[in-house]
């Protein structure tokens, strides 16, 4: 008898002790075509890791982008008085107004923001640095999402900012995953 082993699938092969000569096993060699579907899986392996390594760096630069543009914009009047719905019916962060006035609490976000991105652009050269504002950036998330719950009529068909701040939940996870990965995780990538 020969066994053969083609991926998860065991063949065997009953010979007769004559056509093996001494009456051993042989084993036999997969054959040198697989099926087409055994070739698909194949090819979606090789996929994936290009695909991961893809993926990372585009939630890593998209996160970057992001967050030096619209930290940035704390930085102005415009933007200082769009957030002041939100900061202001915040338990956590209302308080910010009274200590450092409109514009003061908002360049305080934008530094951080800023701060954040930066340091997640710095993944090439200091990948652990580069985790720590991806950490940075999903507290961020996580602070504009309390928004959600905190402010009067947000979630309203007519009001812009529901959709506006539900968006962070990817945001979230896209600032999760790099976290990971710079700190070493499951999708270290080259860059």
């Amino acid at each position: 008898m020969t066994t053969s082993s083609l991926g998860n699938q065991t063949h065997t092969l009953e010979l007769p002790p004559e056509a093996s000569g001494n009456g051993s096993e042989k084993r036999l060699e997969p054959p040198s075509t697989a099926s087409p579907r055994a070739g698909l899986a194949d090819r979606e392996q090789r996929l994936a890791l290009p695909l991961a390594h893809a993926g990372v760096a585009v939630l890593r630069y998209g996160l970057v982008a992001l967050l030096l543009l619209w930290g940035s914009f704390k930085f102005f009047e415009f933007e200082a008085q769009a957030i002041v719905p939100l900061v202001e019916n915040s338990p956590g962060l209302g308080w910010m107004y009274a200590a450092f006035g409109v514009r003061g609490t908002s360049a305080l976000f934008g530094v951080a923001e800023v701060g954040a991105g930066l340091a997640i652009a710095a993944r090439r050269f200091f990948p652990r640095v580069s985790g720590y504002g991806s950490a940075v950036a999903a507290l961020t998330f996580l602070t504009t999402l309390s928004f959600l719950l905190t402010t009067p009529g947000v979630l309203a068909l007519d009001n812009p900012w529901g959709g506006f701040l539900m968006k962070d939940i990817v945001l979230l996870g896209a600032a999760l995953v790099t976290a990971a990965e710079a700190f070493g995780g499951r999708w270290r990538s080259s860059d």
